[in-house]
């Protein structure tokens, strides 16, 4: 007996909107008011908020010591084709009660696949048909599609770095319907992220020949998508290892160092993981000032770790500390280079109400909101940009002026230091620069 879909999935859920600090409603705004204007932009065009597919419709909650504690309801449905309906049905309400602009999906979060290449291509074919027509209902865009290239056991020694090329090759078909779905969809962006390229062991792998496999790869999916009128960035996303011992993409210098080797850095940026950041010994905002600093600021996966676990626990972020920090270099960079902010995050396992996925969200957009409109604040109104262009006055006229201009010799650098004596002791101020922010907050 056929399941009936119910008309919608978050029936008890209102219209999330900007209520301003004065509510209590937890289904509400109080910060991020989309038509608010910060530096210039509003905060929806600021963001460019999306909701990640595979996290919010498809994560059960299970671990690898529990079973599923989500049930969704469109899981009901036992065709596959039907399921997937229903679920893209279930988001798109979603993200249209939030007032989200974007979602971002990986194929494999839309439908069922099997080990049926051309199978798999017509699931997905139904699926984007039905998604275009989500889009057009409710004005969501698709801010990138992807390829899950790590999940099959095929991939179990990577996709494009695997030593064998029949899976080599069978990365590279997942990859081509993925691009064809995003083309049709009108994905502004499509992300790459190496999951298990990378090695286990040095003693079976041949590093060098992996990563010109790699580059090979990427150029091959980059011509092949701009022949068929894509018109977007590509992305790669860094991660330093999980599930790999070591991935290729280890954080932002890495990848830029590969992109600049490779002859890729004109058409791929960065998207940068709050999780990955700290799990590549980093924090957010050195991945991003690293980003910024070359030119490859493009999107941002926006979660954060737990400081106890060291592991990727995809939480949703809510450290205001952290992001105004964060927000400083993205308002000082311009912004972002054609991506959006991403809540790649999941609820908890203990988390199994429907508004819990609401309250996540909310929480989430109104922190990044409240530590934009700080930042700016900031930098208009405090001497924190001041203090740190005072810092380097010294390389703005003079000797230091000629040294960044590369017409100082190493003799030169040693007779200044003679004429000049010892240097005057002068603090970085970092506590002071820590309190300015708390002011601020």
């Amino acid at each position: 007996m056929k399941v009936e879909a119910p008309k919608t999935y978050f029936q008890d859920i209102p219209d999330i909107k900007y209520e301003g600090l004065e509510s209590d409603n937890p289904l509400a705004f109080r910060w991020y008011d989309e038509n608010k204007v910060v530096a210039g932009k509003t905060l929806r065009d600021h963001f460019k908020f999306a909701c990640a597919y595979w996290h919010s419709f498809n994560d059960t909650g299970a671990d690898p010591f529990g079973e599923s504690t989500h049930q969704f309801p469109w899981n009901e449905y036992k065709f596959s084709i039907d399921r997937a309906r229903a679920k893209a049905d279930a988001a798109f309400e979603f993200i249209t009660k939030l007032h989200l602009p974007y979602y971002c999906f990986h194929d494999m979060d839309v439908v069922d696949y099997t080990s049926d290449v051309a199978d798999n291509d017509k699931r997905l074919q139904t699926l984007t048909s039905h998604l275009k027509q989500k889009q057009q209902d409710t004005g969501a865009k698709l801010l990138w599609g992807t390829a899950n290239l790590f999940s099959n056991k095929r991939y179990m020694n990577g996709a494009a770095t695997n030593p064998d090329f029949l899976v080599l090759a069978h990365g590279a078909a997942q990859v081509k319907a993925a691009l064809d779905a995003t083309i049709e969809l009108g994905g502004e962006n499509y992300v790459f992220w190496g999951g298990r390229e990378g090695y286990m062991s040095l003693l079976n792998t041949n590093m060098k020949r992996e990563k010109e496999h790699l580059a090979r790869f990427l150029h091959t999916a980059k011509d092949y998508a701009r022949r068929n009128g894509f018109k977007g960035t590509f992305f790669i996303e860094p991660k330093p290892a999980e599930p790999s011992k070591h991935q290729y993409d280890y954080d932002v210098e890495t990848v830029v160092g590969f992109l600049r080797q490779y002859d890729l850095i004109g058409d791929f940026k960065i998207n940068i993981e709050v999780n990955h950041a700290t799990l590549a010994g980093h924090t957010f905002t050195h991945e991003l000032q690293a980003a910024a600093d070359h030119g490859v600021l493009g999107s941002i996966d926006a979660n954060r770790g737990d400081y106890q676990n060291g592991w990727d626990t995809d939480q949703f972020p809510n450290n205001i500390n952290e992001i105004t920090e964060a927000m400083l270099i993205f308002l000082e960079a311009g912004g972002l280079q054609g991506g959006g902010v991403n809540f790649d995050a999941k609820i908890r396992r203990n988390s199994t109400d429907p508004q819990d996925l609401f309250y996540a969200h909310i929480g989430a957009m109104d922190t990044f909101a409240r530590a934009l409109i700080i930042a700016d604040e900031i930098l208009q109104n405090s001497e924190y940009k001041k203090f740190r262009q005072e810092r380097y006055a010294s390389f703005n006229s003079g000797k230091g002026k000629q040294f960044e201009e590369g017409i100082l010799k190493l003799e030169d650098l040693r007779q200044y230091a003679i004429d000049n004596g010892e240097p005057e002791v002068r603090s970085g101020r970092q506590e002071w620069l820590e309190n300015l922010i708390n002011r601020y907050i």
